[in-house]
């Protein structure tokens, strides 16, 4: 599903030149459940951005369900990831005035989903993750492991192809953390989603079904 092939990320900040990623290629099969581990600087969140469309290699290819991402232009790098991927967030990113419905609902207003319908499914992405009962409530009302799990009604709302999560424990205590990755991972089973997440916790990356080690912008190992 998911292929990079020589990919080389620079970034460029005034005259010094990172490589966020350098050489890179991987391959992921459809329906896999797939951690990304390393440390800071090691180039996981780029490799996200890049799969997911939110940025472009520098040179090489990245291709997901046979859309080659690295030549797409902004329009349809929009629709790619309004209609493939589903962004799971350490930080949450809930408009702090909306209530988890409406969160929930968002990006359905962005793919103009009429109303009925938006809700309907936002109602029914909150039941999947087990908050049905908290649709009317404000994030402020949420716990932290509530409000990850409002991220990830949100980013099932558009029943996505592909789930891509950036360090989705990083806010959370550890066993709040190991219950939002069963969940991912029962997502991943039960719904034959394929999940890309980053994680810096080895312990946590346990239950994927593949962990690709990364440092430097390269692959280090796999297990």
């Amino acid at each position: 599903m998911i292929e990079l092939v020589d990919v080389t990320k620079i970034y460029r900040l005034g005259p010094e030149e990172i490589h966020a990623l350098h050489h890179f290629t991987l391959t992921i099969a459809q329906g896999q459940f797939v951690a990304v581990i390393g440390p800071s600087g090691s180039g996981k969140s780029t490799l996200l951005h890049l799969i997911g469309g939110l940025d472009t290699p520098t040179s090489g290819r990245v291709l997901v369900g046979g859309q080659d991402l690295s030549r797409g232009s902004d329009r349809t790098l929009a629709a790619y990831r309004n209609r493939w991927v589903g962004f799971v967030f350490q930080t949450f990113n809930l408009q702090p005035t909306y209530t988890a419905l409406e969160n929930v609902a968002l990006p359905l207003v962005f793919a103009r989903v009429p109303p009925r319908e938006r809700y309907a499914r936002a109602q029914e992405a909150l039941a999947t993750v087990g908050l049905a009962d908290r649709a009317r409530h404000r994030p402020s009302q949420l716990s932290g492991g509530e409000r990850q799990r409002v991220g990830i009604a949100r980013a099932l709302a558009n029943n996505p192809q592909l789930l891509l999560a950036d360090e989705p424990t990083g806010n959370l205590d550890s066993v709040t953390g190991g219950k939002i990755v069963d969940l991912l991972w029962q997502l991943n089973q039960e719904r034959g989603l394929t999940v890309v997440m980053v994680t810096h916790d080895q312990g946590l990356a346990q239950r994927a079904d593949r962990r690709v080690f990364l440092r430097d912008g390269q692959i280090i190992g796999e297990s």
